[in-house]
């Protein structure tokens, strides 16, 4: 049966994949944004756009507008002035939920909450609610060795760590996708011509990647781009594809040069008990299939709505 789950994000091109992913393959039951990748509105506006353009129909509600105590730093320079650069979205034909996201997320448990952007939703969830009906929460952040946005941190555990060292104390089982394992998941050119094949949907996907190859490029000298987020939802839907170890992560919140840093005890030096599952290996063929397969049913689906 397919898994009951809340997807957290800030859409982001990364995160618009993933939506596809988990509303084509789980028991998707809300999206939920916060700011990190743009402002909140943009991130938010960008949700409703992905769900329109892929014929989605779920709660949609918008959440934190900046971290817990610190300013919004925002990735304008990876994924463009509407968070969304690349392919022209029509206006969403999505409503919003009245509700805060916060409030939508303790209302769609018990669920697995995936969380692809800074998790300060998240952290407000566990420290107003409790951790009830979270039966897990499975993250795109951190990393076992460096950083993108600094030497040492990751973009969503950088923007609000904070919230992520609630999250990683919090007693609930986390599972966390780092860079480490993201950067097996390469956009390559080869991946790009098969979303390019599956249709209109497809191709935006196709041109989406495409704007997020040139800013990687720029920026990070990769010449294929790799795609994060959607690895977090391929470890809930089939936890074969991401191979894990238990380890115990700590959050760096004080550190001057090292902000945001997630310090993995991979060899139990320290004795410390583990507090979540990290991952380690993607299965990176099986991982496009999963991907490709998404969209090309989502795109099954449009077309069906279509003709009727």
């Amino acid at each position: 049966m397919p898994i009951p789950t809340v997807l957290d994000c800030d859409p982001g091109h990364d995160d618009a994949i993933a939506i596809m992913l988990a509303a084509a393959t789980l028991d998707l039951r809300a999206i939920t944004t916060v700011a990190g990748n743009q402002t909140l509105d943009k991130v938010t506006l960008n949700a409703q756009r992905v769900c329109t353009a892929a014929g989605i129909s779920v709660p949609i509600a918008a959440g934190c507008a900046r971290p817990l105590v610190r300013p919004l730093r925002i990735a304008d320079d990876v994924h463009g002035e509407s968070g969304l650069d690349g392919p022209a979205f029509g206006p969403p034909t999505i409503a919003l939920s009245p509700l805060h996201a916060v409030d939508l997320m303790h209302r769609s448990l018990p669920a697995t909450i995936i969380a692809t952007g800074a998790l300060t939703n998240v952290a407000l969830l566990i420290s107003r609610y409790g951790t009830a009906g979270i039966r897990e929460i499975v993250l795109m952040g951190g990393s076992t060795g460096r950083g993108n946005i600094t030497p040492y941190a990751e973009a969503n555990i950088y923007v609000d760590p904070e919230a992520a060292e609630i999250v990683f104390s919090s007693g609930v089982p986390v599972t966390m996708c780092g860079l480490n394992v993201t950067h097996q998941a390469l956009v390559t050119p080869d991946v790009v011509a098969r979303m390019s094949a599956l249709g209109p949907l497809g191709e935006t996907c196709a041109e989406l990647m495409t704007f997020f190859a040139s800013t990687y490029r720029t920026l990070f000298g990769f010449e294929a781009p790799p795609l994060h987020d959607p690895v977090a939802v391929a470890r809930v839907l089939d936890p074969t594809l991401v191979s894990c170890v238990d380890a115990h992560v700590a959050i760096e919140t004080a550190g001057v040069h090292t902000r945001g840093a997630t310090v993995v005890e991979l060899d139990g030096y320290l004795g410390l008990a583990p507090n979540a599952k990290v991952a380690v290996s993607l299965d990176v063929p099986r991982f496009w299939d999963v991907v490709i397969d998404a969209v090309a049913q989502l795109t099954r689906n449009v077309s069906r709505s279509a003709a009727n």
